[in-house]
């Protein structure tokens, strides 16, 4: 099951997403920035979507504040506004994947959380691989200079 977290300053906003994604993934849905970290601290969270525009934090500043402690969810930003230095700030400083309108379109946001899930699958696969190819490089060599010694 794909783990989601929203965050919205809207209830109404979180109670919708929550309604209508129930049964194609797990959500959790907070209302501000502080609650949502603390979700990320206990849970395996695979995709992140945030409200731009919220009292205390804007979506970009929390993607922003996470990086370097929560690096692998995959991020969506979703606004009411078409804002394109928000856009530009979304990919450059919160490593936004997808940036998606509101009101939402029920599959839109679907098929993106499906395929930012695909990409933090992928990616993990790729770093344990890689992981596996280190191990068996140490090994190899390894090998190699005991074989030299001999």
């Amino acid at each position: 099951m794909i783990n989601v977290l929203y965050i919205d300053d809207e209830p109404h906003n979180l109670t919708s997403f929550k309604a209508s994604f129930r049964r194609h993934f797990n959500i959790y849905t907070v209302e501000e920035a502080a609650e949502a970290r603390k979700i990320l601290e206990h849970k395996e969270v695979h995709v992140i979507l945030s409200d731009q525009r919220m009292p205390k934090m804007t979506g970009i500043e929390f993607f922003e504040s996470i990086l370097d402690v929560f690096p692998e969810p995959i991020r969506i930003l979703l606004t009411g506004y078409t804002d394109v230095n928000a856009v530009i700030d979304a990919i450059n400083r919160g490593q936004v994947y997808k940036y998606l309108t509101k009101p939402w379109n029920e599959d839109d946001v679907r098929n993106s959380i499906e395929k930012a899930h695909e990409v933090f699958r992928l990616r993990r696969e790729n770093e344990e691989l890689t992981n596996k190819l280190l191990d068996a490089n140490e090994k190899l060599e390894f090998l190699a200079r005991q074989n030299l010694l001999s």
